[in-house]
């Protein structure tokens, strides 16, 4: 998508201006009257360095929907806890985004329709459970969900950092080492062993010939695998079925992949539960929560699940021919669909694959260091032993 600049009129004849991602002109003028805005005029705005790609971090929007929360229960205005959020805000990028809101709802705006208006800062499941906030009365309890659910997604994703960071971290310090010792220890053994005049033993041989190759074509050695890293980005950008590929292989990477899986279900299963909770539909439950999967193997599959409940299928069976939930699993659902508790379901789903995944992280971890201590020390080893071969061959012929 394209964020555009746009200037629009609404209900009341005032107008209105803003940023909103569209894929084209016809695209923004849809995005706007489904908020109820008439478009004027429209043009894409042009990244200009990092000013057009400020974020709101995940930490400013815990702080702002916790601030929200406290001040509405206490019986503070919307629009009065937005001013005073605005005045406290740290972040000045924020600060200007709440300010536009509180334009917008001044001029006849309901709160998520400003809200949607910032789709980088506030997505879909923000702004739909805001609405049904708004449509029950329940704005307090919504903004209570919306922190909780924040902290959660920032709990998940410092392990889903934890999984990939120390792994990352040890191995690129083996390959430090490998080079190291390829392009400047092993040479100069290789000198060595040259100077000697003797017949080199095999594994002594290999090593030479290694380093050469290390020596020779090092900056091949670090820029293909960044060419291939980039090359696959563009074809993920450029080609839905290679994206849907990648994704695939993502979740059956050997010990990594089912653990991000996992992660993967737990946010669907948190946000799905948060949404029941609120009063939606579990059609729409599904067509928003597939949204923040990050992952087109699953939402294909909630594509499907979705299908079929609007055929006439029930969730539960509608989740079995999916194939998304094991069997443990699909009988948790089952009792909250008998029971008329699914959201209470779902999040013992979320806190199922919560805690199999802190365990799966710290079997990895317990696995990951001595897995890659060993290929250190076999390296080493495999090095000293044709060091130290032709130099002890070399000693007893001179005895």
């Amino acid at each position: 998508m394209t964020p555009f600049h746009y200037k629009a009129i609404d209900q009341f004849g005032m107008v209105r201006s803003g940023v909103l991602d569209a894929v084209d002109e016809d695209d923004l003028e849809a995005r706007l009257k489904r908020i109820g805005l008439e478009l004027v005029s429209g043009r894409p705005a042009f990244r200009k360095g990092f000013v057009f790609g400020k974020r709101v971090g995940r930490r400013d929007l815990i702080t702002f929907f916790f601030n929200l929360e406290l001040l509405t229960r206490a019986g503070v205005p919307l629009l009065e806890a937005l001013s005073d959020l605005r005045d406290t805000m740290d972040v000045p990028h924020f600060r200007e985004i709440i300010a536009e809101m509180i334009k917008n709802i001044e001029g006849g705006m309901q709160f998520s329709q400003a809200m949607a208006l910032n789709p980088n800062v506030f997505d879909n499941v923000m702004v739909n459970l805001v609405k049904a906030g708004e449509e029950s009365a329940r704005l307090p309890a919504i903004f209570q969900h919306l922190t909780e659910s924040l902290k959660w997604q920032d709990e998940m994703h410092a392990q889903t950092k934890q999984i990939l960071i120390y792994p990352a971290f040890v191995l690129t310090v083996v390959i430090a080492i490998t080079f190291f010792l390829m392009i400047y220890l092993v040479p100069q053994l290789g000198t060595f062993f040259r100077n000697i005049g003797q017949t080199l033993p095999p594994q002594t041989r290999m090593l030479l010939a290694v380093s050469d190759f290390f020596v020779h074509y090092r900056y091949f050695l670090v820029l293909i695998p960044i060419g291939l890293f980039a090359a696959a980005k563009a074809a993920m950008m450029m080609s839905g079925k290679v994206r849907y590929a990648v994704d695939r292989m993502k979740t059956r990477i050997w010990v990594v992949g089912p653990i991000l899986l996992k992660i993967i279900l737990a946010r669907f299963s948190n946000t799905f539960a948060i949404m029941y909770e609120s009063g939606i539909s579990i059609l729409d439950c599904i067509a928003i929560s597939k949204g923040i999967t990050g992952n087109l193997v699953i939402t294909d599959r909630l594509d499907h699940a979705w299908r079929e409940i609007e055929a006439g299928k029930t969730l539960l069976q509608s989740f079995q021919s999916s194939s998304i939930f094991p069997a443990l699993v699909l009988r948790m659902i089952k009792v909250g669909e008998v029971t008329g508790h699914l959201d209470e379901a779902f999040y013992n789903v979320s806190y199922f694959y919560e805690r199999d995944t802190r365990e799966a992280i710290r079997r990895v971890q317990v696995m990951v260091e001595p897995f890659l201590t060993v290929v250190l020390g076999a390296m080493l080893g495999w090095i000293m032993l044709s060091a130290i071969t032709p130099i002890y061959d070399m000693l007893g012929k001179i005895r």
